[in-house]
């Protein structure tokens, strides 16, 4: 009995700690009110999921909503395989949601397992009602103040200040995009130290990324000052998604002219909003090719 009791409490003293180490630091991005248009919220923050729902592979997703001040999520890359790289994440869902299990920390889960710290940025939702470009340039300073931060913070999370990307999905792919096009240009006065660092990625994958072209095939406002200091980018699209793949296409062409490393995959079918959870369609096994992109390009280090 007592031997019995010794190893329930083993196991729950190792649940325990297994459960508290898997939880993510949060850090918040402003230290005061944030600049910028702020975030249309009704109330307190809330997940808007309901049963009703539509199921990504075979699973629900979360819809959280009412995000006044942006956070950081991060997710340390395991010692074992930890390379110095990081990306900060950008969840989809229309600048109202952020879809944030699909498109964030399920992303972050696997960035770890190819020794990169996912670190799910909380920006702020919603800012779809502002309309353009109200509804980016928020999330947009929040996503560059995400950057400092983690370059401010880089030798306390054992992190190569030099390998520091973005990526998201959808509206979050439309708010990487503008991150990396404006290539630090800081939206926002500076406002602390942490501003002294620099606010732009030295990479961007974006997935599915929804506003950067119109459906007539022109590239939205804030996409003209692509050059040759863009950082590499990386694109997954499907052909029949609703939202429409030009916006990988023309801002892909761009980089093309500006003879910007970059890498683009159309797939016939997927639709969109799948992130990382796999069907049988190919689209939603991208992940594979993006982390070879990753070390083929070096940001996973030797």
């Amino acid at each position: 009995m007592t031997h019995r009791l010794f190893c329930s409490l083993a196991l729950f003293c190792f649940l325990t700690v297994s459960l508290s180490a898997a939880e993510p630091k949060v850090v918040e991005v402003w230290p005061d009110t944030p600049p910028g248009p702020p975030a249309k919220v009704t109330g307190e923050e809330y997940d808007r999921q309901k049963p009703t729902d539509r199921l990504v592979g075979g699973k629900s997703v979360m819809k959280i909503t009412n995000i006044a001040n942006a956070e950081l999520h991060i997710y340390p890359a395991p010692k074992d395989k930890a390379t110095g790289a990081a990306c900060v994440i950008c969840p989809g869902g229309g600048y109202n949601i952020l879809a944030w299990d699909l498109e964030g920390t399920e992303v972050a889960e696997w960035l770890n397992t190819i020794g990169v710290t996912g670190i799910v940025l909380k920006y702020r939702t919603p800012t779809g009602p502002h309309g353009d470009p109200g509804k980016w340039q928020g999330p947009v300073m929040d996503a560059q103040r995400a950057l400092s931060l983690t370059r401010t913070h880089a030798k306390e999370w054992n992190l190569d200040p030099g390998r520091i990307g973005i990526l998201g999905f959808s509206a979050g792919g439309n708010l990487a995009a503008h991150t990396a096009v404006e290539n630090g240009h800081r939206l926002y006065d500076k406002i602390d130290a942490v501003d002294e660092a620099s606010c732009a990625p030295d990479f961007a994958m974006l997935i599915y990324p929804a506003y950067i072209s119109d459906k007539q095939g022109n590239l939205t406002d804030g996409f003209d000052k692509v050059d040759q200091q863009t950082p590499p980018m990386f694109f997954v699209h499907a052909a029949n998604d609703g939202v429409t793949p030009l916006s990988s296409v023309l801002l892909f062409a761009e980089l093309e002219k500006a003879d910007v490393p970059a890498e683009l995959h159309i797939y016939p079918t997927g639709g969109h909003g799948y992130g990382l959870r796999p069907t049988e369609e190919a689209v939603t096994h991208w992940a594979k090719r993006a982390g070879g992109w990753l070390k083929e390009a070096g940001f996973l280090g030797e």
